[in-house]
């Protein structure tokens, strides 16, 4: 009985799997699940799936296949009474059936990375941190009653009161002596740690409305599930700019509207100042992320986020990616300077998105590259 719920409950699932892929791209670019996050699950709603139910009538009703009744007789009693005999104009349409199933994000990453054929990461190879975890590999004579392995030591009890002639059949009742006991050993092993961090930036300034934040908010929210995916401790920071920049928290950094000129190079001085400060590239996979809508203050700053890009951030980061926003109020020039400057270093990508329909793609522009 147990094994046939199981296998139900994994057909079960792979209906919901299924039903999460058709509907992906309404959900990234709505952004409605992540509104219905929690510690380690989502809730999504799943649209034309109606559970079976039974629903049981009084005894001894009568009625079709409970007593009189001819083939083609309406159910519920005479023709236009019972339910569903409502009067009005027939509607044309199906009814819509949705329940909210808990997905896990490590499940909402798989799906993700099976949808949009993302290849898994490869560490640098360069981590020094590392993970401890206890493994239980067999069983000793001594150890904390906290492992105490009880089918052993009743094994050991019953053996020992055989062989002593002191099990009675008839009364059978086994009393274990410490002699009897048996502990699970455990080995510790150690492995690396491969740990990653993203440092977002993005452009406040007055030309970046409410929408282009939206889409930014929605894009991080996926790069982070499919990244704590790959790597099993991450960090984020924020950094915000318009003419100066600074690092603020995650709230502040999706919510944040200010005026003024834009001068990117102070974004990636300070992202160049955290990487050197926190994250030396020998043990930490570091994933820079820019966002902007491609206006800067002048020729010569863009020339000096080139100068900082291939001296202080491309040697230490494994991949630097630029994710221009269309605004109604920006030119748009940035991204096509950086395809002149650095258009052949693999290390960058760069991906432009033009509304919600586009984040779907640029995701796979910036985790389908397989340079990450």
């Amino acid at each position: 009985m147990s094994l046939k719920i199981d296998q139900d409950h994994h057909r079960f699932r792979q209906i919901v799997r299924g039903k999460i892929r058709q509907n992906l791209r309404r959900y990234i670019s709505n952004g409605e699940i992540m509104g219905r996050k929690g510690k380690d699950l989502v809730s999504i709603p799943i649209p034309q799936i109606d559970i079976p139910r039974f629903r049981f009538g009084d005894k001894q009703q009568g009625g079709v296949g409970q007593g009189e009744g001819d083939p083609g007789d309406p159910m519920g009693g005479e023709e236009g009474e019972g339910e569903g005999s409502g009067k009005g104009k027939a509607g044309k349409d199906a009814g819509q059936h949705s329940i909210e199933v808990d997905v896990t994000l490590d499940e909402l990453a798989e799906i993700l990375g099976e949808e949009l054929a993302l290849p898994d990461i490869q560490n640098r190879g360069k981590s020094r941190l590392e993970n401890t975890k206890d493994r239980y590999v067999g069983i000793r004579r001594v150890g904390p009653d906290s492992l105490l392995h009880f089918k052993r030591t009743y094994r050991e009890a019953l053996k020992r009161m055989i062989a002593s002639k002191a099990f009675e059949p008839g009364s059978p009742s086994v009393v274990p002596i410490p002699e009897d006991k048996r502990f699970r050993s455990w080995k510790t092993n150690t492995e690396p740690a491969a740990n990653a961090v993203i440092l977002y930036m993005m452009d406040v300034s007055g030309s970046m409305g409410d929408e282009q934040k939206e889409i930014v908010r929605i894009e991080s929210f996926w790069i982070d599930t499919w990244l704590s995916k790959q790597y099993k401790g991450i960090e984020s920071r924020y950094i915000i700019h318009d003419a100066t920049a600074r690092e603020v928290d995650r709230e502040t950094f999706f919510h944040t509207r200010e005026s003024g000129g834009t001068m990117i190079s102070s974004a990636y001085k300070l992202c160049a100042q955290l990487i050197d400060e926190h994250y030396p590239p020998s043990e930490w996979n570091i994933y820079p992320f820019h966002f902007s809508d491609g206006d800067n203050w002048s020729m010569d700053d863009t020339l000096q986020c080139v100068d900082l890009l291939k001296n202080k951030l491309l040697p230490q980061v494994n991949m630097f990616a630029y994710g221009q926003v269309e605004s109604p109020y920006g030119s748009g020039q940035f991204i096509k300077d950086l395809r002149e400057h650095l258009g052949k270093d693999d290390r960058v990508v760069t991906s432009e998105i033009r509304d919600k329909d586009a984040i779907m793609n640029s995701i796979k522009d910036f985790l389908g590259k397989g340079k990450l």
